[in-house]
């Protein structure tokens, strides 16, 4: 009867001595012995001592004498098979167990033979042990990790109890032969035979996800498995998937896993800070770094790499150059891929004596030293020594390859070098590397940024075509040239030769139709993205909000933001720039706000949009806070914030704080000047503007158009035609004056400048006009009493096809108005919304009331007030009040007064009309109530001031000024003129003064009006035959307005007036108004 055998599985060597047979006598442990049992233990025991049991041994061990069975031994210890001592038991008889075979495949294992794995999986199945469940899940481990599958899987299928290990190991044999199909396969096959996946298999399955080979839809689904199953705070599971999720875009949904994880290990921190390094979160990534360095975690070399990478990408040199004191301190300073990163850093940053240094010093260099120390001396134009460099790499041993070319590509590109460029292709042919999908790219990227758009066609036609990012840089180059139809032409071949788009072919092409207006085919393009599945995509998605936001259609741009699941800064800052670019400047701020309290960290670019939207509404305070903010983050040296903080004073009159803001930017650009000369343009503060243009030609900055537009539009606010005439002429110098904006402005200019002949000439001979052509037209005609033929020009611009807008029916209106066609304006104020469309806004209305009340149709003009179908704001009720003026109607006048004080209470136009309407009636306790109300209120009447430009100084006076230096000479020559003007039938209207000279006054000359002081300083001054322009703050009183008919007369000089309302021009003695204003 055999001896019943004991299991030893698990149990030391020495365990296995202690149950020999009692036959081992004390002189049995013999020297020999003591051989054998140290050989058993060096060699045997550290496999698996449990693969005998004790009987076996002792029998086998009792045939034989000490010599001979170390010789044995000794003999097995050189074969490594075990087969020997497995041959020994069947010559004694013993027959060998389930254990013993476990321990012959361990050794198998080990010594890495499938040949002797394969002959122990002959013996098994002769010996009846193939249904062993733990000797069949060996030999699955075995041939998996021996690259066997097909041996596996057989194995696999052959049993019927498989346990998770089981499948682990088919997986993990799949993923190590990179077939990742097969592993979402056969993982797939393993939950629906509800079998239980643990850590290790979903670790093995995500790994298989890499490389964009699924969904991101199919991803989420595993993690959903992951919670479920109660591994998501495993950071054996939750490691991979913050991987795959950083490598995939999606890091907000890393940054989730990896808050959520038990405990961080330095796999986690190192997957965590490298995924923020490769997604341009490279703040988060050093903030990252810091908190792990507080928490004691231990740093290893590849946090150092992706640490040192973030800093080189967002440019912070200095700390790179402290996290090389804590490289030294930890001891990496030898390790190739940290020194691969300092050669990057220090190249980028230019400091390539420190860059050399480290490159000289390294112990091992390998291709991505040389790589990185070329490309940081082609990028600094050191092209000599990149070269150099590049034969010392090929003297070295080191071969060329894809990407030393593609550096040295990429510098030729950006230095503009296409000859050295064709060199490097002539030797990518010959090392046969042209077809490499790194070099392609970037011989493509050359020919297109060296404009040489034919040659990047040829090329990219002689390609297989096989590589994506081929197609995604022509249409980067045709959308660069403007070039829409052939863009689409590419992006619709790739699709006919089943090229799949990928998340940047789209953006590629929208970018295109953004740019050339084409949203038609943007959203043909929007369809497909949806159907390929790139709705959420991130990076679509902000190229979509941006494409939408830029053509107004704001609100699907806010439903694609709304889809989002990332929080991408990105398409944030592409929103709030939609919103500020249509002047919907509170809904920019609202938003700004927003995205910070969803946790959102603006960046540059979302500030400056933010300071723009300030500076659209005059937000002062919030700017000056959104200012801080935009420091505190650490872009206090920013271009685009310095240029928006120079707009956003210059626009709120700020001077000091513009000129501040101005000189802290370091480099400045043709756009921080401009924002200083639009900004105090817009502000009124018109030769400030000026002057800035002036200092800008001093310093050789070049205008641009945009510039050009706002110094003209400043000379035209303060009439100042010489200058405007001077840069009219610097225009067509430099080409601009061709441009339909120039054209545009150029017409205002003339027209507020009061010479409406120019302005038609200009707009004669525009090559093309726009709506905004006619429009300043129609408005410059209307502003100079030209009534009729401000409406022919309107019909004349319907019968060109130009469609009208609001801007235009102010025109038409006001044309009406100046020269008292009520039955017109009445009927094109009904035309806005039956013929054309368009819903009046306040300012038509004002228009209306304006027609009535200078026709003296008052009770007619309080009608249609009445009758607005939206509230009459403040302008409404100003204008009627106005008119009630001028036709002494107190009733009504009072009427219109009371509304104007509930809205604007302190307004001091309203008290003065008031006043002057009661004053004109006789009724002087009124008049003198409504003063005494208006000091009670502390409202201060705007004085009434008039400039003249002489000599290319501007010359501005007051009423009754005597602080003028020639004042003296002024009021002589005045009263002499008085008398000119009085012989020939001028005579005083009172009712205009009588609301400045009271009962009793000695000296009158005290409140001498001030257009009447400008005009006569005007024709002492200028030369006869010479046009004396003034301007005036308010409107003309009816007294200067008849005095000033008389003095062209008897001065035969032509007199141009331009008060708050519209243009006079007295010749002869007579007004262009026709005494209707």
């Amino acid at each position: 009867m055999a001896p019943t055998p004991i299991s030893l599985f698990g149990s030391s060597s020495n365990f296995i001595i202690s149950h020999f047979h009692r036959k081992i006598t004390e002189e049995t442990t013999s020297k020999s012995f003591k051989k054998l049992r140290k050989l058993f233990v060096e060699n045997v025991g550290k496999l698996n001592s449990a693969g005998f049991s004790s009987t076996a041994i002792c029998c086998a061990y009792d045939e034989f004498s000490d010599g001979e069975m170390v010789g044995k031994v000794i003999q097995g210890r050189m074969r490594t098979d075990g087969f020997d001592f497995l041959h020994l038991m069947e010559e004694r008889g013993v027959r060998a167990n389930c254990d013993t075979y476990l321990w012959l495949l361990e050794g198998c294992s080990n010594s890495g033979s499938l040949r002797d794995a394969k002959r122990l999986h002959g013996r098994i199945l002769k010996s009846g042990f193939d249904r062993e469940f733990v000797l069949c899940s060996r030999l699955i481990a075995i041939y998996s990790g021996y690259g066997d599958l097909d041996g596996a899987i057989k194995m696999f299928d052959s049993i019927s109890q498989r346990s998770v290990s089981c499948w682990n190991n088919i997986l993990s044999g799949y993923l190590a032969k990179k077939m990742n199909h097969r592993v979402l396969g056969f993982f797939s096959r393993m939950l629906a035979d509800n079998v239980n996946p643990n850590d290790a298999t979903f670790a093995i399955v995500l790994r298989a996800c890499s490389g964009n080979i699924v969904a991101y839809r199919f991803v989420e689904q595993i993690h959903a498995k992951i919670v479920r199953h109660g591994f998501s705070i495993d950071p054996v599971v939750g490691n991979p998937l913050i991987d795959l999720y950083s490598k995939n875009g999606y890091i907000d949904s890393a940054r989730v896993v990896f808050e959520e994880l038990c405990f961080r290990d330095s796999v986690s921190w190192v997957a965590m800070i490298s995924g923020f390094s490769q997604n341009c979160h490279e703040e988060e990534a050093i903030l990252l770094f810091s908190e792990m360095h507080k928490s004691g975690i231990t740093p290893t070399p590849y946090v150092f790499s992706s640490v040192l990478s973030a800093c080189t990408k967002i440019e912070l040199y200095e700390l790179g150059e402290q996290l090389h004191a804590l490289v030294f301190k930890w001891g990496f300073s030898s390790e190739t891929f940290v020194c691969n990163a300092f050669v990057t850093l220090y190249s980028r940053c230019g400091n390539l004596i420190a860059a050399e240094r480290i490159f000289t010093k390294m112990n091992h260099r390998d291709g991505i030293t040389y790589n990185s120390l070329i490309s940081g001396l082609a990028q600094r134009g050191n092209s000599d020594s990149a070269v150099q460099l590049y034969e010392k790499m090929q003297h070295e041993g080191f071969k060329p390859d894809c990407v030393t070319v593609a550096s040295l590509l990429s510098a030729c590109a950006s230095l503009v070098a296409l000859d050295k460029g064709r060199q490097l292709h002539s030797y990518s042919i010959k090392a046969g590397i042209s077809s490499d999908i790194i070099t392609e790219g970037s011989l493509l990227d050359l020919y297109v940024k060296c404009s040489d758009i034919e040659s990047a066609r040829e090329f990219f036609n002689k390609t297989k075509k096989e590589n994506v990012v081929l197609w995604n840089v022509m249409l980067v180059a045709y959308g660069q040239m403007g070039n829409l139809r052939e863009s689409f032409e590419i992006f619709s071949q790739m699709q006919v030769v089943g090229m799949r788009p990928n998340q940047y072919t789209y953006p590629s092409i929208l970018r295109t139709c953004t740019s050339l207006g084409a949203l038609d085919l943007g959203e043909q393009i929007h369809t497909q993205i949806i159907k390929t599945g790139f709705e959420l995509n991130v990076y679509v998605c902000s190229v979509l909000i941006d494409m939408y936001a830029k053509h107004g259609r704001l609100g699907i741009a806010r439903e694609i933001l709304g889809r989002l699941t990332e929080k991408d800064v990105v398409s944030w800052t592409a929103m709030i720039a939609g919103f500020a670019q249509h002047d919907l400047y509170v809904e920019a701020l609202r938003l700004f706000e927003e995205m910070q309290n969803r946790g959102i960290r603006p960046d540059n670019i979302g500030f400056s949009s933010a300071l723009s939207a300030c500076a659209g509404i005059q937000a002062l305070n919030q700017g000056r806070q959104i200012h801080a903010q935009s420091f505190f983050f650490g872009y206090s040296a920013d271009l685009s914030i310095g240029n928006a903080l120079v707009n956003l004073y210059a626009r709120c009159g700020r001077i000091q704080d513009a000129y501040s803001a101005f000189e802290t930017i370091k480099t400045k650009d043709q756009i921080s000047w401009n924002g200083l000369v639009s900004g105090f343009a817009q502000s009124g503060h018109f030769e400030e503007a000026l002057q800035v243009f002036a200092r800008m030609n001093r310093v050789g900055v070049g205008a641009n158009l945009f510039t050009y537009g706002s110094v003209l539009s400043a000379s035209a606010n303060i009439a100042d035609i010489k200058q405007g005439k001077q840069i009219h002429a610097r225009m067509i110098k430099t080409g601009y004056d061709s441009e339909t904006e120039a054209g545009n402005v150029l017409i205002t200019l003339y027209a507020k400048c009061g010479s409406i002949d120019d302005a038609k000439r200009e707009f004669i001979e525009m090559p093309e006009r726009n709506e905004i052509s006619w429009n300043a037209m129609i408005n410059g005609y209307s502003q100079h009493g030209c009534g009729n033929e401000a409406l022919d020009l309107f019909e004349e611009m319907k019968r060109h096809g130009v469609t009208p807008n609001h801007v235009t029916f102010v025109g038409v209106l006001s044309a009406c108005s100046h020269v008292g066609l009520v039955t017109e304006g009445l009927s094109y104020f009904k035309s806005m919304s039956k013929e054309h469309g368009i819903a009046p806004r306040p300012e038509h209305y004002v228009c209306v009331v304006d027609i009535f009340g200078r026709a003296g149709l008052l009770d007619d003009a309080r009608g249609f007030i009445e009758e607005m179908p939206i509230d009459p704001d403040a302008m409404v009720w100003r204008t009627l009040l106005s008119a009630c003026t001028v036709h002494k109607n107190v009733e009504i006048g009072e009427f219109a007064a009371r509304h104007l004080l509930q809205l604007e209470p302190e307004d001091s136009a309203t008290y003065v009309l008031l006043s002057n309407i009661y004053a004109v009636a006789r009724k002087w306790d009124f008049r003198d109530r409504a003063r005494q109300m208006m000091k009670d209120k502390g409202v201060k009447k705007e004085p009434g001031r008039s400039w003249i430009e002489v000599k290319n100084s501007v010359h501005a006076f007051f009423v009754g000024d005597r602080l003028h230096p020639l004042a003296d000479k002024i009021y002589e020559f005045l009263e002499d003129l008085n008398k000119r003007v009085a012989e020939i039938g001028y005579m005083q209207d009172r009712y205009s003064l009588l609301h400045d000279i009271e009962q009793g006054q000695k000296d009158p000359t005290v409140y001498v009006h001030s257009e009447k002081l400008a005009v006569a300083f005007g024709l002492i001054s200028l030369s006869s035959g010479m046009p004396i322009r003034v301007i005036k703050n308010l409107r003309v009183c009816n007294d200067c307005h008849n005095w000033m008919k008389f003095v062209s007369k008897v001065s035969n000089q032509a007199v141009v007036v331009r008060d708050a309302y519209r243009f006079h021009h007295f010749e002869g003695g007579v007004c262009s108004c026709k005494d209707y204003w």
